[in-house]
């Protein structure tokens, strides 16, 4: 048996605040959409990955959902344009990634990040 996709499933109840965020800043597809939820995501292969962490590095907080983007300081001014702020960041860490946090429509702590 393999895992074949993981889903975060995020309660909420308005799936379409999702979309300036998602959609719109980040460049997510709309994959489904049945009214009561709504699917974000790309055809782009990518790595699948599951984090327990005791913090989020550099003594922040634990995001709740991380994205790898190919270009931090794109998003991070598409994330500043849309009026979400930025709750820490940009910073270069020393294990070798640029990034930021901002949270969400629905108040989730998302780390934005690239590899440096």
């Amino acid at each position: 048996m393999k895992v074949k996709r993981l889903v975060a499933n995020f309660a909420t109840t308005d799936p379409a605040r999702a979309a300036v965020f998602y959609k719109e800043v980040l460049g997510l597809d709309l994959l489904m959409d049945h009214g009561w939820i709504q699917t974000y995501g790309s055809q782009a292969s990518m790595t699948v990955q599951l984090s327990f962490a005791s913090e989020g590095g550099s003594g922040t907080p634990v995001p709740e959902l991380s994205i790898e983007v190919d270009d931090v300081d794109t998003a991070l001014d598409r994330m500043k344009a849309a009026g979400f702020a930025i709750e820490y960041g940009p910073v270069d860490e020393p294990w070798g990634v640029r990034r930021f946090y901002v949270r969400d429509p629905f108040g989730k702590l998302v780390n934005i990040l690239a590899h440096t």
